[in-house]
């Protein structure tokens, strides 16, 4: 098995990467990111890497939480980038674990330009985002050929808590046909009310999937003007990914988790002719 890490770099003493682990699931992992593990002195994860991505870390490794969720005691950003640095300077094999992709709404782009300041090097180990990944788990694709030719992925707060001012609701109303929201879950009420207003259909359907790729998964299928209500009578909770769009429907044809329990797919979702003809 080690041969599949022979010809891949090492962790090198006083050095960082920057690791995506993926939407939750251990077997999503890069190569990469699972040699990383087993080389690393330190690792230091988020709130988003689920804990059996841990468990392929080799033995007697240090294992440094600095998850930021909102509205919970967090790590402030500033103290676990100078961690990072500190960590490099003391010759530390360095693992920086994140749920996702580490520049997906990672702030991985804000460690690295930390370690730069510093001269630290470092090495950007991509992952499986949450706001794709997850959602295949789900049998949602975020595109389609019949369906959509352009996806948006944007953040439902900034740094501050609040639905960043810079989304032109307008803008991606008409103009993306699939919209993948992260963290939005704690404003989907005006979030759902900005679409809605720009000329979003209050019937179009809308997918929160919770937990995604991981064992607790959890799925709630909606529209735009019920999902307030309906994923608060579900009674989820974040880590969330949202998505927006008709590709929700084609869950009833992809839920492939839930055809390994016995759910019986359908093989037209959307009355499409691509689903029936490969070419």
């Amino acid at each position: 098995m080690d041969d599949i890490f022979s010809d891949l770099p090492d962790l090198e003493p006083g050095t960082v990467w920057l690791t995506g682990a993926g939407p939750g699931d251990p077997g999503l992992l890069t190569l990469l990111a699972l040699k990383g593990l087993r080389q690393a002195d330190v690792i230091v994860y988020d709130a988003l890497v689920d804990e059996t991505c841990l468990k392929r870390a080799r033995p007697g490794v240090v294992l440094e939480y600095a998850g930021k969720r909102g509205g919970k005691p967090s790590s402030r950003q500033r103290d676990i980038s100078l961690r990072l640095v500190e960590l490099a300077r003391a010759g530390k094999r360095v693992l920086r674990l994140k749920g996702g992709d580490p520049l997906v709404f990672g702030r991985g782009g804000e460690e690295a330009l930390t370690l730069v300041d510093h001269d630290i090097p470092f090495r950007i180990v991509p992952g499986i985002t949450a706001g794709i990944g997850g959602l295949a788990y789900a049998g949602i694709p975020v595109t389609h050929r019949e369906i959509n030719h352009t996806v948006t992925f944007l953040t439902g707060h900034d740094s501050s808590g609040l639905i960043p001012d810079r989304i032109d609701w307008q803008a991606v109303s008409r103009g993306s046909p699939v919209i993948v929201m992260y963290m939005a879950m704690k404003h989907m009420g005006e979030i759902t009310r900005q679409l809605i207003d720009a000329g979003r259909a209050p019937a179009e359907p809308v997918a929160f999937v919770c937990n995604a790729a991981t064992a607790s998964q959890a799925v709630v299928v909606t529209t735009l003007q019920h999902a307030e209500r309906d994923v608060a009578q579900a009674g989820l909770e974040p880590p969330a990914i949202v998505v927006v769009g008709e590709v929700v429907r084609l869950r009833e044809g992809l839920d492939w988790l839930g055809a390994l329990s016995g759910k019986v797919l359908v093989a037209d979702p959307i009355g499409s002719r691509s689903l029936k003809d490969p070419a």
